[in-house]
């Protein structure tokens, strides 16, 4: 199938990599690009909490990271736990995919009263500090990255008009909003809606059903490897 990932680049390659490798044709079409913040990293910490792979690269630098890579990180999936590694970190333990993993991951195995330092992204999808604290767990969020918006690139727009796509896939909430936007300012809304959606989870869909998609499937689980499966099923 002729799919379309429309990830920032270095995660949209890593997905483009493993689509292809299933012998679909892939269109790389990055609608945002993370920008680190600077962020105030001081302080004791008794470990780091990650909800993306985007954090450890975030704080490349930042004056505290020296520090902050003798620390224990808890990431929230394999993906996340992969980039902690490739940014220096050596402690780092992985949940299974979501927020909820990783609060029982960390209430399992962390045990001071010292706050984690959570690196968080400038858009969310859960409160980690919240569910934490439920846990009488104490952590402190400080914003490292945030995500910033690209038009539709001309190949995504080209092939939008000409219907040559089978699918697009969808990762984040964000990204589905910014499809919708960058294609109304492209004036391809209506080409753009018709495609087959395939997204990670409802609250990604969420924005297409609003814009009125009528082609969408979400994925049984929120993480990649569901979402390919989704698009192996639909292509049959």
């Amino acid at each position: 199938m002729r799919v379309a990932v429309t990830r920032p680049q270095v995660d949209g390659e890593r997905s483009a990599k493993a689509l292809r490798a299933r012998g679909h044709d892939v269109l790389l079409a990055p609608l945002m690009r993370v920008a680190p913040i600077a962020a105030d990293l001081s302080g004791t910490w008794s470990g780091i909490a990650i909800t993306s792979a985007n954090a450890p690269g975030a704080i490349a630098d930042n004056p505290a990271r020296a520090g902050l890579l003798q620390l224990k990180v808890f990431a929230v999936g394999a993906r996340s736990a992969e980039a902690a590694r490739a940014a220096g970190f050596g402690q780092v333990e992985a949940a299974v995919g979501d927020v909820h993993d990783l609060v029982q991951l960390i209430a399992e195995q962390h045990r001071s009263t010292t706050p984690l330092l959570y690196l968080a992204g400038e858009d969310r999808a859960a409160d980690l500090v919240g569910a934490l604290a439920r846990h009488r767990i104490a952590a402190e969020m400080r914003v490292v990255y945030r995500a910033v918006t690209a038009p539709l690139p001309p190949a995504l727009i080209n092939a939008l008009r000409e219907g040559s796509l089978d699918a697009v896939l969808h990762y984040s909430k964000r990204s589905a909003e910014n499809y919708i936007a960058g294609a109304r300012a492209a004036r391809v809304e209506a080409e753009a809606l018709a495609v087959h959606h395939l997204c990670l989870s409802d609250r990604v869909a969420a924005p297409l059903l609003q814009a009125g998609a009528a082609r969408i499937a979400v994925a049984m689980h929120p993480d990649e490897a569901s979402l390919i499966e989704l698009l192996e099923v639909s292509g049959r």
